[in-house]
């Protein structure tokens, strides 16, 4: 089988808890979105954070989409950068090569490893200060056909949009060599920036789209039910989340609605979308009919929203493979 090929910012995070929203508006956070910070703010940021109890988990949305979809045993590579050099890069590295995950990794010693300084809020809803240090030199002339030719789908993260060079490029290589493409929207924010890039993106060279609810709407003006059919409009496959409300999906012929996974608490929303497009992703490959893709993508989600941060315990997984491949089975009962 070919490789599910992630293509993103390579991040740790480091979260942290907030009882209250107060810590935000210090340091001059959006609630909920993401926020390109600069070094002098990443310090500011940190020097904060050394004061807090903080969690540290491998990040970037790519990158825990590949990390769920090597425990699931999909093969899968990982192209970003790093600074080979520091603690945060060789913490990223271990993490994705004892995932079985191939790590493409292109090093600097210019830049420190990017970091999302990310702080969880009641309820769950993460905001992220985001400094991209080496993950944000990667650059288009980086990039080489042997990346993308032993894929056969390539998942880009919409946070790297900022650059369009790199995303033109990255998009046209994998086509070049027969790949699908999978894009991220990534923010409501980065989507209202960059609209028109957005509209290039997916007309010409996107096959499957994942966004939530306030991203579908800032690119269609939509709210769910209508934004996921004016995405699979225009991509063969379309989703949306809605959180704690399920998802949408539209394509193959028809459009379904999905519930969420019932938990019994919502710990830390990080990577609760990136884990959905994991399951999703899986049953696709796994030749899934849409609505057991869905419930796929569900599954993981409602699983990684339980803890802080995206590493789950082995035996987690071992529960969660059991579960989605029922979903094979469910289905074939159905026909």
């Amino acid at each position: 089988m070919n490789k599910i090929v992630g293509l993103g910012n390579a991040l740790v995070d480091v979260l942290a808890v907030l009882e209250d929203d107060s810590l935000l508006a210090e340091v001059q956070l959006e609630r909920g979105c993401m926020t390109l910070i600069d070094k002098e703010r990443y310090h500011r940021i940190s020097r904060i954070l050394s004061c807090m109890s903080t969690h540290l988990s491998t990040g970037g949305s790519a990158g825990n989409m590949i990390r769920a979809l090597a425990h699931l045993g999909i093969p899968t590579k990982f192209i970003g950068k790093i600074n080979a050099g520091d603690d945060y890069g060789r913490f990223f590295r271990e993490s994705l090569v004892a995932n079985g995950t191939e790590a493409s990794l292109l090093t600097t010693d210019a830049l420190p490893t990017g970091v999302a300084s990310t702080f969880v809020s009641p309820g769950g809803e993460r905001t992220f200060g985001t400094y991209l240090g080496a993950g944000g030199t990667l650059a288009a002339a980086e990039l080489t056909p042997a990346l993308f030719a032993d894929g056969s789908l390539l998942f880009v993260e919409g946070y790297l949009v900022q650059d369009h060079e790199l995303i033109m490029r990255a998009v046209q290589m994998a086509k070049a060599c027969g790949l699908q493409v999978c894009l991220d929207l990534a923010s409501r924010n980065i989507v209202e920036a960059d609209r028109a890039f957005f509209d290039t993106l997916l007309s010409e060279y996107v096959d499957i789209v994942f966004a939530n609810a306030e991203e579908a709407r800032a690119f269609t003006g939509c709210e769910s039910s209508e934004a996921v059919e004016a995405l699979g409009h225009v991509c063969s496959i379309a989703v949306v989340k809605e959180g704690a409300r399920g998802a949408w999906a539209c394509g193959r012929g028809g459009k379904c609605h999905v519930d969420a996974l019932p938990v019994p608490q919502v710990t830390d929303t990080t990577g609760a979308g990136d884990f959905f497009a994991a399951g999703f992703i899986y049953g696709l490959q796994q030749g899934y009919a849409l609505e057991h893709c869905m419930r796929a993508g569900t599954l993981l989600s409602g699983h990684v929203v339980q803890v802080m941060g995206t590493e789950l315990p082995e035996e987690q997984w071992l529960r969660i493979k059991a579960d989605v491949a029922s979903e094979q089975e469910i289905q074939k009962t159905q026909l």
